[in-house]
């Protein structure tokens, strides 16, 4: 089977965010980037089907601080190929992001491409379903599982109430990627260091990228603070005659 992942960098929420002097964007001078979580558990999900199925797994990546590192660590975890698409990304929006995708998709012509089901800073919608669209694939979100079949695959989705869904899925088809069967897994760096030297990062230039669809930010800024919370006190009855109030102040009732 032929798998394409396509992987990208979101900022690090442990780090502090900056909004820079536009105030539009965050300052990148500030910007720690790291793989986007989803996006590392469809790569953990596409390495899991290849050694149980065999195959071959494709990495795709748009340019970014620190992309080389996901790619060489993409790797080492089992990718037998790692493609960067080059060009201006750092504002670019996931329609842009898929229109430049879909090109090389296409040419590899896989049977099957996993995305992160979302990103932590998707502003546009998520970028699977975007590029399942350009490509008139098939797509199912919030995946936890998949069993390859013969020209189909069986996806498991979990649902409130410990409940599971699993759905047929024809392939060609794009799966966005909730969770992996297992954890990413860890790489030792000598095993990266060892993929430096071994594996080769294909460069694909994206061209003008295409942002129509996306919204267009006017102002970031930082939420001021309001009210803190009220600690209601007192005898069940009184919280609860409290409470009443409180939603119908608020037009709730």
């Amino acid at each position: 089977m032929n798998i394409a992942v396509l992987v990208r960098m979101v900022p690090d929420l442990v780090e502090e965010l900056v909004v820079d002097a536009s105030g539009a964007s965050l300052d990148a001078a500030w910007l720690r980037l790291i793989i986007s979580e989803f996006d590392d558990h469809a790569l953990e999900q596409a390495v899991l089907l290849k050694e149980r199925q065999g195959g071959q797994v494709t990495v795709l990546a748009p340019e970014a601080s620190g992309i080389e590192d996901v790619l060489y660590t993409a790797a080492a975890r089992g990718a037998d190929q790692i493609i960067k698409l080059t060009g201006s990304f750092e504002s670019a929006n996931n329609h842009a992001l898929a229109r430049a995708a879909a090109a090389t998709v296409a040419e590899l012509r896989p049977d099957l491409v996993l995305t992160g089901v979302q990103a932590h800073d998707d502003l546009d919608g998520p970028v699977g379903p975007l590029l399942a669209e350009l490509l008139g694939w098939p797509f199912v979100g919030y995946v936890s599982g998949i069993t390859v079949g013969e020209g189909m695959v069986t996806v498991r989705k979990e649902h409130a109430g410990g409940l599971i869904a699993e759905m047929e899925v024809t392939l060609p088809a794009l799966l966005g990627i909730q969770a992996a069967e297992k954890p990413p897994r860890y790489v030792a760096v000598s095993r990266i260091r060892q993929a430096m030297s071994t594996a080769k990062i294909v460069q694909r230039g994206a061209g003008d990228l295409d942002p129509r669809g996306g919204p267009v930010v006017a102002h970031m800024f930082r939420p001021q603070i309001a009210k803190r919370a009220e600690m209601l006190e007192g005898e069940v009855d009184d919280v609860a005659a409290r409470l009443i109030e409180v939603f119908k102040e608020g037009k709730v009732l």
